[in-house]
């Protein structure tokens, strides 16, 4: 039996990516690929096989093998990068909404921070149509993007589902936050209204060894990471003292 409206209600995260995992079909700027973030592993399969047969222009759909560090499973699919590429992601946008009842799906674009609104503007602005203009964009280094401002760790892995960042480290359990916002830091300061935090030494020290050598403060619940001239702020979800080795 198909899948119909509402079927994956509540199983699926509203915001999505673009271009942030590599093609298994082709090269990367051949190929557009979208990963959508599903919280368990049936449903997974259910959108996958959706996506795959209920589009002519979908090249090929797949799932990761496991659940990820954060929880969720991927559902990947690949099509063609051409003048067709924001159309084509609006009819797979109007599918998914169906089945999940979610009606303001958002796109992150390349592993970055912030997410934008679907619309065919904003696809078409942000996503490169051809081969020569996706070369031009990825050889633009963007500190935007959430693998490169932790350049100086050693991390395994980093992922974001919603707006839920997970960072897994080898021979240690996964942390996880909640974004909250990204920029330069005499106007993100602005937004803060906690207080400093003067008794967080043993926090900001285990963070250090766990992500890499930045500067790091915390404000109330926030977390304040600073690269690049560039600041992130993120919302504290876990217990550092329930995972420290």
């Amino acid at each position: 039996m198909g899948l119909r409206a509402n079927d994956l209600q509540d199983l699926v995260y509203y915001i999505f990516e673009i271009d942030s995992f590599k093609s298994k079909m082709g090269d990367d700027k051949d190929i557009i690929t979208l990963s959508f973030s599903v919280k368990e592993q049936t449903p997974a399969e259910d959108l996958m096989n959706f996506l795959e047969k209920g589009y002519n222009f979908v090249l090929d759909a797949d799932i990761t093998p496991g659940e990820q560090a954060d929880g969720t499973y991927k559902v990947f699919v690949e099509m063609e990068r051409n003048k067709y590429a924001a159309k084509n992601i609006l009819d797979i946008v109007n599918g998914v909404r169906q089945l999940t009842g979610l009606d303001k799906l958002r796109y992150r674009y390349h592993k970055n921070f912030k997410s934008q609104d679907v619309t065919e503007e904003s696809l078409e602005s942000i996503i490169p149509q051809d081969a020569d203009a996706y070369e031009s964009l990825m050889s633009e280094s963007s500190i935007d993007n959430y693998s490169l401002f932790f350049n100086r760790s050693f991390l395994e892995s980093i992922t974001m589902s919603g707006n839920k960042i997970t960072f897994s480290k080898l021979h240690a359990q996964p942390i996880s936050f909640n974004f909250v916002d990204f920029g330069d830091r005499s106007e993100l300061m602005q937004n803060i209204t906690e207080t400093f935090d003067v008794s967080s030494f043993a926090e900001i020290l285990f963070l250090t060894k766990y992500l890499g050598d930045y500067n790091i403060s915390k404000y109330g619940n926030k977390y304040i990471l600073e690269n690049f001239n560039k600041t992130l702020i993120l919302e504290k979800i876990w217990d550092y003292q329930k995972i420290l080795p």
